[in-house]
């Protein structure tokens, strides 16, 4: 029989490790550590939001929550891959650095703005849920709150 603490140690191996393997698959899709870091960076950015609404609402940081984690972060890598995508297209036509960036800003925006829509309307069940379980998922909503902020610093 699995006690509580069994899930939370296997959490700490597996978490990690997914996140490894989409840094290793951000590295194989661009073949630049520089591209993957780039794009990475959204991870701590979601995670951030999470980690303060988690603090504010004075919840325990719990498997659920760290479930939540692991979807922001999903979320934040899509987002990054999206511009960073958009960025070396322009540098490919000849466009300037600075305005390649301020473009696929512009030009991203939606698309970035639908994803973290998407993804915050599908947790909105969960995070209004009163029946059995509710407990959990009041760990749900800090996935809201991190997906405001990882668009938000994105």
């Amino acid at each position: 029989m699995k006690t509580s603490s069994v899930p939370a140690r296997e959490l700490v191996v597996v978490v990690p490790l997914a996140l490894l393997m989409i840094f290793g698959l951000l590295y194989w899709t661009y073949s630049s550590f520089r591209d993957a870091v780039l794009i990475f960076t959204g991870v701590p950015l979601a995670a951030l939001g999470g980690v303060i609404a988690l603090a504010v609402r004075g919840l325990p940081f719990s498997i659920s929550a760290a479930v939540g984690f692991v979807a922001l972060s999903g979320i934040a890598v899509l987002n990054g891959l999206v511009l960073v995508s958009q960025i070396k297209r322009f540098r490919a036509e000849g466009i300037d650095f600075d305005s390649a960036i301020r473009q696929s800003g512009l030009i991203r925006m939606r698309p970035v703005l639908m994803t973290a829509l998407v993804a915050a309307f599908g947790f909105v069940p969960m995070a209004l849920s009163q029946g059995v379980g509710a407990k959990y998922s009041a760990r749900w909503r800090l996935c809201h709150r991190g997906i405001v902020t990882s668009t938000i610093l994105t």
